[in-house]
């Protein structure tokens, strides 16, 4: 079977087509090296964790350290309760590397302690580990409040200890960078600052798709298939999509797989446009997602004057850069921000409106034959009801 476009979750190189992980990440071997703690942040379905899971597997494989990717997205729904989320969090991280590591490298039973586990846990890993530890901590903003603050500061105290006695390099992995962690106590709704991880030393991201590189990947299907795309629809799903990875994958999956049966039936721009449409109206999770991130205030704040046209000089940066770390905004050549691309450009706004769209009347007209067509007569009586009833003060009101 051939490979595929995919959508949902990591890319696998034996089954997806897919741009080389690792090749895009910024350079981090020097990090790695350096023992630096690090963070990783990128709009969600940019490929973070498909990229992150490939590195370590490299860095393993290379034989110099133990790396594996973990997450704490399992802790989410204890945020007000660290200890527990601690408890499920360690129990993924074990489970991780059993499917991930060989068995030497595989951590020892858990300290029982009372608090800290987080990091008396990595202090004990890194004891046992014949191999200096190299870890990296996906969708760590999943956290909030109490146990985002209690493993940030985890994470801090065991600093000073390494590599010895605790991780030789970290990288924590998610939407925002630290400053923009969710922290509801104290009425704040973000951190604002890098404390209580202050340690780290670099703030990365990962970029979309160039043009070329979307070619690429389409080329990839054209090279097991022999169906080929346009010039021209190759450059309309990078203009549709500013190469977003998940719009990109999305949009050749539905051509190739709904839309077209014959893979020897050439790709063309209108295939991509009707590609693009069908993901509107079906409301794909990527985009369905984008309505969740529009019921922040602060979103909402930056991207409804933005759409209406209007200057946002009162828009505090940070709060700019906030909405281009999701990935809905982007840097254009003069420095300003626009809409991230020309799909969100049609989604948001229909998002924005819904609600008043909602509240409005259906007009139901009565003068049209079920077909479709126009009834004069209707026409004139329904006319006639509507002057009788405002005919007078509209004349008044003319005069």
């Amino acid at each position: 079977m051939h490979k595929w476009f995919n959508t949902a979750g990591p890319c696998r190189p034996d089954k997806h087509y897919m741009i080389p992980a690792v090749e895009r990440l910024p350079p981090l071997d020097r990090l790695i090296a350096q023992e630096s703690y690090f963070v990783i942040h990128a709009p969600r379905q940019t490929g973070k964790t498909t990229a992150m899971l490939a590195l370590a597997q490299q860095l393993t494989a290379e034989g110099n350290y133990a790396a594996i990717m973990v997450s704490a997205e399992v802790g989410q729904p204890f945020s007000h309760n660290p200890d527990k989320a601690e408890v499920y969090i360690l129990e993924s991280w074990r489970q991780a590397a059993s499917a991930w590591l060989p068995p030497e490298l595989q951590p020892p039973p858990w300290p029982k302690v009372e608090g800290s586990r987080i990091g008396a846990a990595l202090q004990a890993w890194c004891q046992a580990c014949p191999k200096p530890l190299v870890i990296f901590i996906d969708e760590i903003d999943s956290l909030m409040d109490d146990a985002l603050l209690s493993m940030l500061r985890q994470l801090r105290d065991g600093y000073p200890r390494k590599p010895d006695n605790f991780p030789h390099s970290l990288a924590l992995i998610g939407l925002r960078d630290v400053r923009d962690y969710k922290i509801t106590s104290g009425g704040r709704t973000r951190l604002q600052t890098a404390s209580p991880f202050n340690v780290k030393v670099r703030s990365l991201t990962l970029t979309n798709f160039t043009q070329m590189e979307v070619s690429q990947l389409y080329q990839q299907h054209t090279d097991s298939t022999g169906q080929l795309f346009t010039p021209e629809a190759l450059s309309v799903a990078f203009d549709l999509t500013q190469g977003q990875p998940w719009l990109v994958n999305a949009l050749a999956k539905e051509v190739i797989e709904e839309i077209l049966s014959d893979e020897h039936t050439l790709i063309t721009a209108e295939h991509i446009h009707q590609a693009k449409e069908i993901l509107i109206r079906r409301r794909e999770t990527h985009l369905d997602s984008l309505s969740h991130r529009l019921e922040d205030s602060q979103i909402r704040a930056v991207m409804e004057p933005l759409m209406a046209g209007q200057e946002l000089e009162q828009i505090p940066l940070d709060d700019r850069d906030y909405l281009v770390d999701l990935g809905l905004l982007r840097r254009s050549s003069d420095g300003g921000v626009v809409v991230a691309n020309r799909i969100y450009q049609e989604v948001l706004p229909r998002m924005l409106a819904s609600g008043p769209q909602d509240s409005l009347p259906q007009i139901s007209p009565t003068w049209l034959q079920s077909d479709g067509e126009l009834d004069v007569n209707r026409l004139l009586e329904a006319f006639l009801v509507f002057w009788r009833q405002h005919g007078q003060p509209l004349l008044s009101r003319s005069g």
